[in-house]
């Protein structure tokens, strides 16, 4: 009999450890489903929010909504939103889950997607509020071209509009830290080159051209001055005329 119960008692400790360990995963499954009934309805209120408020309006003008149907997506960047809080929810409750069953490492890397995930919100809405700005300076600045009657209005405004679009896609990868210092310097590196190679192009054969649009934009007047009041030509008078 000794023998025997000395056999037994791992099988006994595994029970005892089994019987322990499922009220926990019970726990956790309880917790992973309410976190996704919490997820689904997440998404709902805030893809109904930002409809309600007419977000669209704002990414459609932005350019967002365009260039998401042009990669083949079939949402559009409200539906992008919604769906980034129904994962921050649903990844929120599998941490709790996880971390009750004392899985630490799997804990360790879904809280990492969990504090990464604000920061891409964070990056659309920087992109979405920053590419309608774009497009409203870039307007504007055709506008005011137009109405100085310059030529190359539209090119201006584009200009205008790029350039603030590229700073605010650095600031959007800035927010998601990707790549940090090297993709500024690659800009700045780039940016250099770019304005080298602009005043090199004039410096060589574009002076012409660029005295051309310079000439085109602001026009020099070529009539003569008119002398000050004090040093104006007064007609001959009779006495002068006879001597």
């Amino acid at each position: 009999m000794d023998n025997i119960g000395i056999h037994l008692e791992p099988a006994r400790a595994m029970l005892f450890q089994v019987g322990a360990f499922l009220p926990r995963v019970l726990i956790a499954l309880l917790v992973v489903l309410g976190g996704w009934l919490l997820a689904k309805a997440a998404r709902f209120a805030v893809t109904r929010g930002l409809r309600a408020i007419n977000f669209k309006v704002l990414t459609e003008r932005a350019g967002l909504d365009g260039f998401l149907r042009q990669g083949g997506m079939e949402g559009d960047t409200t539906s992008i939103f919604g769906l980034l809080v129904y994962w921050l929810v649903l990844l929120a409750a599998l941490l709790v889950a996880f971390n009750g069953l004392g899985l630490s490492y799997v804990t360790a890397l879904l809280s990492r997607v969990v504090w990464f995930l604000p920061n891409v919100f964070i990056a659309l809405l920087v992109l979405a509020f920053g590419a309608y700005f774009a497009r409203f300076v870039g307007n504007t600045v055709t506008a005011y071209c137009r109405r100085l009657k310059l030529p190359d209005a539209a090119l201006l405004g584009s200009v205008a509009q790029y350039a603030i679009v590229v700073f605010v896609v650095l600031i959007a990868l800035d927010q998601l830290q990707v790549g940090g210092s090297i993709v500024r310097q690659s800009f700045l590196i780039i940016l250099g080159g770019v304005v080298f190679a602009i005043a090199l192009a004039f410096g060589l054969g574009g002076k012409d051209w660029a005295a051309d649009r310079i000439e085109s934009w602001w026009p020099r007047t070529r009539r003569p001055l008119d002398p000050p009041p004090g040093q104006r030509e007064t007609p001959p008078d009779d006495e002068s005329r006879l001597g």
